[in-house]
């Protein structure tokens, strides 16, 4: 047998630090696009697994997705620390954890009392008046 040194492929650092040095040494102002991340991790690391396209593609996804870099314009970009967090369109959403509120019952309130204003008419508009009523002066049903 042979005493040869069988040549190991160089271990890839995780893709996310791949990321984050390309996106340090492009220094773009309004961020990189995928292309340009690709093609700078290409030249850095040289042999990249096969499905490399569909690997860079998912860490980018999931680092947009959990605020590591920012996706704006179609480019990327790392969030500014100074800046404040940017919520969601919308109304936010309850949190499921948080005690139910204590229901209001409307029984305690007399349902056949009008509310009075403070001016002494009660509230809303009033009833209109048909004819035959207004004749006779009797109100019905």
């Amino acid at each position: 047998m042979a005493t040869e040194e069988v040549s190991k492929p160089q271990s890839l650092p995780p893709y996310p630090e791949m990321i984050f040095a390309a996106l340090d040494s492009l220094d773009e102002k309004e961020g990189s696009n995928k292309s340009s991340i690709s093609k700078y991790i290409e030249s850095k690391y040289g042999d990249l697994p096969a499905g490399h396209s569909t690997l860079l593609s998912h860490h980018l996804n999931k680092m947009k997705d959990s605020g590591e870099l920012i996706f704006l314009k179609n480019n990327y970009m790392r969030p500014d620390p100074t800046a404040p967090p940017r919520r969601g369109r919308g109304r936010p959403r309850k949190d499921p954890n948080a005690p139910p509120a204590p229901k209001k019952h409307r029984a305690a309130e007399p349902a056949a009392a009008p509310a009075v204003s403070k001016t002494g008419r009660p509230r809303g508009r009033p009833r209109k008046v048909k004819p035959e009523m207004a004749q006779t002066g009797v109100e019905g049903n």
